[in-house]
């Protein structure tokens, strides 16, 4: 399938923190339920050739989460970390950690912005704040572009199927 949206990923050499910025063509309500809803999270976060899991999902304030994926030779990699704001539909701080790391405390915060647009479109933004630029840098040579695109375009087909459903 072809999208028209794409993902930008912005990591300046020498910072700390990476912005990943996506428009979707879904109202902002709807996006911010597809970051904050356990049965929505599960359909489109990952990259397409992994499948997903929740342990623990707790969006609150002072929520702690824990994902898996898992590759078709049945590989797992964890993430996790805790909500330190959600203000719906606009804002979400947590902070998230790769446990594939070879020592923890990795720990990246993250801000994501939700923008209503114009004709029931949103702009997502989410920085992204590293410990140091050898965590960031290393972020970005393992790959997670890949996986973000891959997410985002899922993501897209959701919402068209979700939209389609509700317009019935």
């Amino acid at each position: 399938m072809e999208h028209k949206n794409k993902t930008k990923v912005i990591a300046e050499p020498g910072k700390q923190e990476l912005f990943i910025i996506r428009e979707f063509d879904a109202p902002r309500e709807l996006v911010f339920k597809a970051f904050t809803d356990a049965d929505l999270i599960v359909q489109w976060l990952g990259p397409c050739d992994m499948t997903m899991r929740i342990e623990s999902h707790e969006m609150r304030n002072g929520g702690w989460w824990r994902y898996f994926h898992k590759t078709k030779d049945g590989m797992e990699f964890g993430f996790h970390g805790c909500i330190h704001d959600i203000t719906a539909p606009s804002r979400i701080i947590r902070t998230f950690e790769f446990e594939g790391l070879p020592e923890s405390g990795h720990v990246v915060l993250e801000t994501a912005h939700f923008e209503e647009l114009p004709k029931q479109r949103t702009k997502f933004t989410i920085q992204s704040v590293f410990q140091s630029v050898a965590d960031r840098d290393g972020m970005v040579q393992s790959g997670m572009e890949g996986g973000v695109v891959d997410s985002h375009n899922k993501m897209d087909e959701l919402f068209e199927k979700l939209l389609a459903t509700k317009s019935k």
